[in-house]
């Protein structure tokens, strides 16, 4: 199976699971999100594992963060992400770790900052508002049009390098075109909130707003696989590679979307 085929099989099988959890909400969405982030996780400390993270605070830092965000909302998120600490310092005091205290709990509070509030924040865009369900479609849609016009953009008219340090495959062309649709589809998507809700610029803008943190979040896991020397987070998933590999922009952009929904 070529890589090309994999990756569409793969999007077109995993897209409606993934939006058909969206649409039921609840606690149909978080045993998704927690069965990702876990998988996530396992994919994060291996890849750290020269810095020696404390794998137990990783993942209990990274399901409580996701639980309070189905439970509590933002407050019982970070109150969940927290615990990362605690159990990190208390592993940390016992554990015979070869890698110093700050590298090993840092790298550790790190996987659980980035997985678990960047789910966490999906959790809290479909459950805490009163059109919860057209936003986390919306940055979900968003992303992955943003990625797909990126990638085929960057396969077919791809000249100029954009990071060649850190992520040599991905291209200007990719990233303009990639961006255009996400702004399209985030457009289209809001077009009929313009009256009631957010007009047409504010939802053009939102858009802006995700590509661009997923950009972001798409070259931060690059930047973490070339530091392991590694070119997937894993080979979990047909022509996509790990679960870290699909949702690194998500992991930027739905903490960012809910944030300038909330608070710009």
């Amino acid at each position: 199976m070529s890589g090309l085929f994999s990756r569409v099989f793969v999007s077109l099988v995993g897209l409606p699971l993934v939006l058909g959890a969206v649409w039921v909400g609840g606690w149909w969405l978080f045993a998704l999100v927690a069965i990702a982030g876990t998988i996530a996780v396992h994919e994060f400390v291996t890849m750290a594992r020269p810095l020696r993270p404390l794998a137990p605070a990783v993942y209990v830092g990274t399901v409580l963060a996701l639980l309070g965000a189905e439970k509590g909302g933002v407050v019982w998120l970070l109150g969940g992400f927290l615990s990362c600490f605690v159990v990190a310092f208390m592993l940390n005091a016992v554990a015979k770790t070869r890698a110093p205290a700050t590298a090993a709990v840092g790298v550790s509070v790190l996987g659980a900052a980035w997985i678990g509030l960047g789910l966490g924040h999906l959790i809290l865009l479909r459950e805490a508002h009163d059109k919860a369900r057209l936003l986390a479609f919306t940055v979900l849609l968003t992303v992955w049009a943003a990625d797909t016009f990126a990638y085929f953009a960057g396969r077919l008219f791809g000249r100029h390098k954009m990071a060649p340090s850190v992520s040599p495959g991905k291209t200007w062309e990719g990233f303009v075109l990639g961006s255009l649709a996400g702004m399209f589809v985030s457009f289209i998507a809001l077009y009929d909130t313009r009256h009631a809700y957010l007009t047409s610029w504010q939802a053009v803008v939102l858009g802006l707003v995700v590509v661009l943190a997923s950009a972001v979040g798409d070259l931060f896991e690059s930047m973490l696989k070339r530091s392991a020397g590694v070119k997937d987070s894993s080979a979990l998933i047909p022509g996509h590679g790990g679960v870290l590999d699909r949702i690194d922009a998500l992991l930027f952009s739905a903490p960012l979307y809910y944030i300038v929904l909330h608070y710009v």
